[in-house]
Parts: C-alpha cells; sequence; structure tokens
C-alpha cells in the first residue's frame, strides 16, 4: 500500500490496451495501480469509436465515479440509455440501480474519461445482459459463473 502523496503527469502513464472480444476496445491508464492504492483506484480510459470498454454490469460493493473528459456516448442505465458528454460526472451507486455501461457513439472520436472507484473487497459483480456472477478479490483473483448453474445450498454437502 503506498502511505505518500501521488503526483503523477497524465503525460508519464504508460497506457495498457485490451481489445479481446468485439465490440469491447480500451486503452487503460492506471492512475493508483490496483496493487499499490487498498481503497481507492483511478484511471483514465480511452474507448475508440463505436465501442464499450465493458459490459453492462453493477457492482455490490463498490462505487464507481466517471468524469467524462472528452467525447461523447450513451450510459446504459437501468432507466434506459442516457447521452453523455465532456464534463459530464456520473456516479454508479453499488447497488443494481446502479448498473451501466459506457458507449462510444462517435464515428471518429474516442471517447476519454477518468474512472474513480472503490475497492471494497470482495465485491461481487452482476451481468444483467449476460447473466453473470463475478467475484472479485482485491490483488488477489476474479472469478466468473454463468446465473444458469444455480444450485441448492446443501448440493453436494
Amino acid at each position: 500500500m503506498s502511505d505518500e502523496i501521488l503526483i503523477i503527469n497524465e503525460k508519464n502513464l504508460v497506457g495498457k490496451h485490451k481489445a479481446e472480444n468485439e465490440p469491447y476496445e480500451y486503452v487503460k491508464y492506471e492512475i493508483t495501480p490496483r496493487d499499490k492504492f487498498s481503497q481507492c483506484y483511478i484511471a483514465i480510459y480511452e474507448i475508440p469509436p463505436l465501442k464499450s470498454n465493458y459490459p453492462y454490469h453493477y457492482h455490490i460493493a463498490n462505487t464507481e465515479a466517471f468524469f467524462i473528459i472528452s467525447g461523447q456516448g450513451i450510459l446504459k442505465t437501468p432507466k434506459g440509455d442516457r447521452k453523455i458528454s465532456s464534463g459530464d460526472i456520473i456516479v454508479c451507486p453499488p447497488s443494481e440501480l446502479g448498473a451501466h455501461k459506457i458507449i462510444n457513439t462517435s464515428d471518429y472520436e474516442f471517447l476519454k474519461y477518468i474512472d474513480f472507484d472503490t475497492t471494497n473487497s470482495p465485491d461481487v459483480v452482476y451481468y444483467p445482459d449476460s447473466d453473470k456472477t463475478g467475484i472479485i478479490i482485491h490483488n488477489k483473483s476474479n472469478t466468473f459463473f454463468k446465473n444458469k448453474n444455480k444450485t441448492n445450498y446443501y448440493e453436494g454437502e
């Protein structure tokens, strides 16, 4: 865990590109690496045109907050799609009502935002569109399950 004040210029951040599954792609610039900061995760994301960075989901233990630096897009929410653009601040509480997905709707411009997350652990993440559940243990593991495999509490005991 870091116990010192961090000052870093965006120009000195190294981006990590991820494009493993269509239509998801992003470049992430970690400000507070997960292995060094135990209570707050901060990163800058750049989402290419017509892409998203993560599937529609919500957390049970963590709040996510976003500040849109540039670009425009859609925020998918339980109450429908909402337009987002530079200057918008979005706070997604840890609950079903905080479900979200950021989609870059531009044909040519990147959507850039800063992401601020709490890092309570363990966290359970639900993915309503794909009926998955994820269990995230900070700095240890991420495990995902299809919900159709639900079982009785005492099965196998």
